[in-house]
């Protein structure tokens, strides 16, 4: 099997792997740029790709001891980057839009009701509602635990998840209908 990486690039992954913060930099300015360039295409805008950037080469750098040679360095760099980017266009699509009635609603909504909200929205609303209520929604809906779960990582009883989920909830939208009717 041919070798895909020179014994230069080589040499330069052991001195990173040692901790030589010149050869990190070294590293980081021979590919930081083509990175960039692929993440902003992926996101759209150059914040967002900047902060993609940064987290690529955290990763780079912390799992640079298990890259496995099978291929050249730019391109296992790559694939972390854009790993990361689609990563954050998940997370970002999430954060976006979310069906309103899939969690805070139980009976339909009446035709002339936005179906979809500004996740945004939720999240600011999500925010001031009293710290029970916050953290039991964040847990159930965000981050879709159960309740019995919730009870477990609280110390709460189940049934004092479900009261906190019950309240947040209804104190959430109504926090969302002054929104939308402002």
């Amino acid at each position: 099997m041919k070798n895909l990486i020179s014994p230069e690039e080589l040499q330069l992954i052991d001195k990173c792997l040692a901790g030589e913060g010149k050869s990190q930099k070294l590293l980081y300015q021979k590919y930081v740029n083509a990175m960039y360039h692929t993440v902003v295409r992926m996101v759209g805008n150059s914040e967002d790709a900047r902060d993609i950037i940064q987290d690529t080469f955290i990763k780079v750098f912390h799992h640079l001891g298990s890259f496995r040679k099978d291929s050249t360095l730019g391109a296992w760099i790559k694939r972390i980057a854009v790993n990361t980017a689609l990563n954050f266009l998940r997370t970002e699509k999430n954060l976006q839009t979310m069906p309103f009635e899939e969690h805070l609603n139980e009976r339909p909504m009446e035709e002339e009701e936005v179906k979809t909200v500004n996740m945004k929205a939720i999240h600011h609303a999500i925010k001031s509602l009293p710290e029970g209520s916050r953290v039991v929604l964040t847990l159930f809906l965000l981050e879709g635990y159960q309740h019995q779960e919730i009870a477990q990582i609280l110390d709460i009883t189940e049934s004092t998840s479900k009261t906190q989920y019950r309240r947040g909830k209804l104190m959430l939208q109504e926090k969302l209908k002054e929104q939308w009717k402002g």
